[in-house]
């Protein structure tokens, strides 16, 4: 097969808007293709936080779901669908892009029914985490969710380790190319004019901790202010947690109950990722499962080590003992002194900051893994 490579795309995306990675990364995704000639169509309820300003090539298809008394919970996965339909018809789309299986892939796949034999469009999922690990696997969801990704047309899953449990607990047989996440690293990168405000979050010059996340269950928030609380009491650190969920009252209260709550910093949700890592030496995801772990990618990039558990995605992306340390989930004590031992010694510590730094250049530019996907897009349409 001879792909064309020269063939402008015209792109249907469908994300979830809100703060969360696989937003992130369609975003970012439909973004970098528009700058190569692409005309992408994102189509969602809201617009992608990232999506802010006008871009070139880039539209976006607002779906309204109607209020109707009958219904006690709107159809949302049926107005995507006809949405879906309306716009592939409307601008001859060649292929759609979905993130996350549930509801996406399956709104996706009742738009093709809608259109026909006769329309050549096209579904690529990409699975990014809890739609496999969380949603997936729930009783009432199982079923729908393995039928969504095995009549995609194509699919990818953003880790190894996403894919074995795709095809694990679902028994998917659908082939699955695994294109990993990616992280802008002009923007996540050491500056030494990046305005960081580091003073106002370490006045007294302690080194800087950082933890981000949605504050789930699943990130293991009490692990975070226990391993802090055992490096606080070794040296001078404080701690920044950026994000929020249901965990973060939780991690407060523990911190008073450890003593450091004067040394914890709650910043909540926060868009300036990349500004707050240049504040930062040393970032902590102690997490229970990851599929990929994109504030770790982004840690990376901007030369900040990463303290982390084997927990899935982060043994794909952390070199454990060259660009951060892996521990056990739960094993607070490792972690701690994996901790120390890089904020004490300087040298070690330079060594892990240039590696990854290396890491994120050599395999997660966003201009590496984009043209990947657009690879994936031609073999899947034959062009």
């Amino acid at each position: 097969m001879t792909i064309d490579n020269s063939y402008k795309l015209k792109i249907g995306i469908t994300c979830y808007p809100t703060y969360g990675g696989s937003g992130v990364l369609a975003t970012e995704l439909g973004k970098k293709l528009a700058e190569q000639g692409h005309e992408i169509h994102f189509v969602s309820y809201a617009l992608p936080y990232r999506l802010k300003g006008f871009y070139h090539n880039v539209y976006f298809h607002e779906v309204r779901v109607s209020s109707y008394p009958l219904f006690e919970y709107q159809p949302y996965t049926l107005s995507l669908a006809v949405k879906m339909y309306d716009v592939i018809q409307e601008f001859n789309l060649d292929l759609l892009h979905v993130h996350y299986a549930i509801p996406h892939a399956t709104s996706a796949w009742i738009a093709k029914e809608m259109l026909g034999d006769d329309h050549p469009v096209k579904v690529i999922t990409t699975l990014h985490g809890t739609d496999i690990t969380l949603v997936g696997q729930e009783e009432s969801f199982k079923s729908i969710s393995r039928f969504s990704i095995e009549h995609s047309d194509g699919v990818t899953a953003v880790s190894r380790f996403l894919h074995d449990q795709t095809v694990q607990a679902l028994q998917v047989t659908k082939p699955i190319e695994i294109i990993p996440n990616f992280v802008d690293t002009e923007l996540f990168k050491r500056n030494s004019k990046c305005d960081c405000s580091r003073e106002m979050l370490s006045p007294d010059g302690s080194k800087v901790i950082i933890h981000i996340s949605n504050m789930r269950p699943v990130k293991r928030l009490q692990d975070v202010i226990k391993v802090f609380a055992s490096v606080s009491r070794q040296l001078k650190a404080r701690l920044v947690m950026v994000g929020d969920g249901p965990e973060r009252a939780g991690a407060h209260r523990l911190a008073e109950e450890l003593g450091v709550c004067d040394r914890v910093t709650f910043l909540g949700a926060q868009e300036s990722i990349a500004s707050l890592l240049n504040c930062a030496d040393l970032a902590l995801q102690p997490s229970a499962s990851e599929s990929f772990g994109l504030s770790i990618l982004e840690a990376l990039s901007t030369g900040v080590p990463v303290i982390s558990t084997r927990c899935g995605g982060p043994e794909e992306v952390v070199l454990d003992g060259q660009s951060g340390y892996l521990s056990e989930v739960g094993d607070v004590e490792q972690m701690s002194a994996d901790a120390v031992r890089l904020l004490r010694d300087e040298s070690l510590y330079k060594s892990f900051s240039a590696v990854a730094r290396q890491r994120a250049l050599e395999n997660f530019t966003i201009q590496k893994v984009t043209a990947k996907y657009l690879n994936y897009y031609r073999s899947i349409l034959g062009r």
